[in-house]
């Protein structure tokens, strides 16, 4: 093997496109109870938006997030929803996340209570895939969002990978 096949060539660093934001709006959560690695719980998604250069439309009424709080306090978000947008295409989201932070802050976002984002880590990754041609593009992209949790909405701000 030469040196050529061992070294480490200088590869650029990702960036980051801003994609578009949404607002995901909520009905109250599911209770589930307890299992042997934390709550369960279903969060109905029942509306809400996206807004972006290139993506716009209104999130549909389908769709929940399946959250596990761990018993290390890192709450599990597994999201499937689906918007559709401004000229009738529908996209489908996957989105999978984590949200943790100091345990007096995530008890004042479990309140409702407005609390700064900065404050605690809320990170996901998502997929958007649609049948319609003219959104093709979208299943060529990596997804990173950063988000924040309200009284009875989640937003996020969804970046491509570049």
């Amino acid at each position: 093997m030469s040196d050529a096949d061992t070294a480490f060539p200088t590869l650029p660093a990702p960036e980051l496109g801003h994609l578009c934001d949404l607002r995901i709006e909520l009905s109250p959560p599911h209770e589930m109870g307890d299992g042997a690695k934390g709550k369960h719980r279903i969060i109905p998604i029942v509306g809400g938006t996206v807004r972006g250069a290139r993506l716009n439309g209104r999130i549909l009424p389908i769709g929940a997030d399946w959250q596990l709080v761990r018993t290390d306090g890192i709450a599990e978000l597994d999201a499937r929803y689906a918007f559709e947008t401004d000229d009738g295409a529908v996209v489908e989201i996957q989105n999978f996340g984590l949200r943790h932070g100091p345990a007096e802050v995530l008890a004042a976002v479990a309140r409702g209570e407005p609390v700064d984002p900065a404050l605690y880590y809320m990170r996901t990754k998502a997929r958007f895939i649609s049948a319609d041609p003219r959104y093709d593009w979208l299943a060529g992209m990596i997804l990173v969002g950063t988000g924040a949790r309200l009284a009875s909405a989640v937003v996020l701000s969804v970046y491509e990978v570049r």
